[in-house]
């Protein structure tokens, strides 16, 4: 049986880390919105996938991409294990 885990790897300047994400100047409110649109986008992605059963990881660009994997591997094998 599937392990029903969504994994999403975030731009930090698209999707707005709050470590690494920038608000540009030029043209600022365009770029505010646009990113402020990205992150609801993300939040009822989550929340619609999350109700329907799934897991979502989301992982930023700048994270150890060893590190992502062992979190996402790890997940998969405790949700396949309570199944």
């Amino acid at each position: 049986m599937s392990a029903k885990v969504a994994v999403f790897v975030d731009g930090c300047f698209w999707h707005g880390c709050p470590d690494h994400g920038t608000w540009p100047k030029k043209n600022a409110s365009f770029w505010k919105q646009k990113i402020e649109q990205n992150q609801a986008r993300d939040r009822e992605t989550n929340r619609y996938l999350e109700e329907l059963g799934w897991a979502v990881v989301r992982v930023w660009e700048h994270e150890d991409a060893g590190l992502a994997c062992e979190r996402i591997v790890n997940l998969v094998e405790e949700r396949s294990d309570a199944r």
